[in-house]
């Protein structure tokens, strides 16, 4: 048996706790011995969503073979969300073995309680850059899903839990066991710790262009396909020169940029997850695989710029 103990803090993000949480309840639905536990420091604990959750205030016995997960919450990490007995019942799983994981704001709680120094970590994005200045001793990585520095597992917040918990549970049961369970979660796809937190899909939509957001849908939807810039056109109502002036200043990229962008971070996924280049190219729409290979050959991220 393998416990799976939650530690909820006032505010807890609802998704960062339900992510893995189902996780970890599917695993057990297929036959693996795991058992959840919420603990909190009160009875009842309202999330930033409304909902209020009901918590045990008595930890269960843990051995080495446990998990700690500290979900994120709200307001934040300005102020701690634990007591100082707390974040030692936390360092004290560690210290005796345990496995001790976070989920967005969570990693502040694992700062306090001594598990960040001199260890590679994460978190969201937008709280990236107060974690390194809270905790100078670690070593924040900036825009990846997940990082694993021993036993303390840190994740970017929100969707990305789903992450940890599936890499957790293949480290422990192979990816088979994880691939069974994104499938009943209806996960598209088990990301790799150091895919980047926003997809292209998401990095080229801060802006207010109603016609390229529409262009931008088709070529989401399609990006595997040839898509002509008369089609595209048509799509956004104006002639090919103006979509083509209107997509670049919203985005800083040509709509066939912005497809290419789209097949190579496919591409890289499907790489990362065992795929030749060659099958990865065909995967993602390229006629063959030299396109693939230059766009990664230019290395980084400069093909998104």
């Amino acid at each position: 048996m393998t416990r799976v103990v939650f530690l909820l803090a006032p505010g807890v993000h609802l998704l960062d706790l339900a992510g893995p949480a189902q996780a970890f309840s599917s695993a057990a639905d297929l036959g693996l011995d795991y058992r959840l536990h919420y603990v909190a420091e009160r009875e009842e604990v309202v999330s930033t969503q409304g909902v209020t959750l009901r918590a045990d205030l008595r930890w269960p016995a843990l051995t080495a073979a446990d998990l700690v997960v500290v979900p994120g919450w709200r307001p934040g990490p300005q102020r701690s969300a634990f007591a100082p007995e707390t974040l030692r019942l936390v360092a004290g799983h560690h210290r005796a073995g345990g496995t001790v994981a976070s989920v967005c704001a969570g990693a502040f709680a694992l700062g306090e309680a001594g598990l960040l120094a001199g260890r590679r970590c994460t978190t969201h994005h937008d709280l990236q850059e107060t974690l390194a200045h809270r905790f100078p001793g670690a070593t924040v990585i900036p825009d990846v899903l997940y990082v694993v520095d021993g036993r303390v597992v840190t994740s970017a917040g929100i969707a990305s839990g789903i992450d940890l918990a599936l890499h957790l549970l293949a480290t422990a049961h192979g990816p088979g066991l994880a691939a069974r369970v994104a499938r009943e979660m209806v996960v598209y796809a088990r990301r790799n710790g150091d895919e980047r937190q926003a997809s292209a899909m998401l990095r080229h939509r801060a802006h207010v262009s109603d016609v390229v957001h529409r262009v931008q849908d088709v070529i989401d939807a399609r990006f595997g396909d040839p898509l002509r810039l008369a089609e595209l056109a048509a799509v956004g109502g104006v002639s090919e020169r103006t979509l083509t002036r209107f997509f670049t200043r919203a985005t800083g990229l040509t709509p066939l940029r912005y497809q290419q962008v789209l097949r190579l971070e496919r591409a890289e996924h499907l790489i990362g997850h065992g795929a030749t280049v060659d099958a990865a190219a065909r995967a993602v729409g390229f006629d063959d695989a030299r396109m693939l290979r230059r766009l990664r050959a230019r290395g980084g991220q400069s093909h998104d710029r």
